[in-house]
């Protein structure tokens, strides 16, 4: 029998939910951020492996002037609002922009099969363009088809871990 205090042979993790609309930024080498049933939502994970500080945004709609009003009180909801407040919380950890490896998961067309509102693709083309227009590269990604997502960071090591479906977790 496994030692109920390790996960996967390591030291117990803390697992922290990232929820829809949701973020964190943690130095906590104890931590698991996570999020579940990513569709059209991208998640948009970033690490600094030198200062040990990592985040995870799971934004749901491509652009603050959407709503101007909602991304006021909840800038995570937004692609381009959200990316910002993903990287200024970082900074204030002491992450610095030329160490962050940055990582996506999400944008599908699940609940939109015939593609009226494209909610996934825009949320793909508007994260991409927040990033470009910051000359940051994503150095993996997992986005587009037609499945939900289950992604997670180790604080650790920086390691994302992706689900999909009922195949094994993969490293991305």
């Amino acid at each position: 029998m496994k030692n109920p205090g390790t996960f996967g042979g390591r030291k117990a993790r803390i697992k922290r939910v990232i929820g829809v609309a949701d973020m964190a930024v943690s130095n906590s080498a104890e931590e698991c951020l996570i999020t579940y049933s990513l569709g059209s939502c991208i998640a948009v994970i970033i690490y600094d492996p030198v200062a040990s500080v990592g985040g995870m945004l799971h934004y749901m709609l491509p652009e603050a002037t959407l709503d101007p009003e909602k991304a006021r009180k909840n800038p995570c909801m937004f692609a381009d609002t959200g990316i910002a407040h993903l990287f200024k919380s970082s900074y204030r950890m002491g992450a610095r922009k030329e160490n962050i490896v940055v990582k996506a998961v999400g944008g599908a067309q699940t609940l939109d099969p015939n593609g009226v509102f494209n909610i996934g693709k825009r949320n793909c083309v508007a994260m991409r363009k927040v990033l470009s227009r910051n000359n940051v590269i994503v150095a993996a990604e997992h986005v587009g088809g037609e499945v939900n997502r289950t992604v997670r960071l180790l604080m650790d090591t920086g390691e994302v871990r992706l689900k999909v479906g009922r195949e094994a977790e993969i490293e991305i």
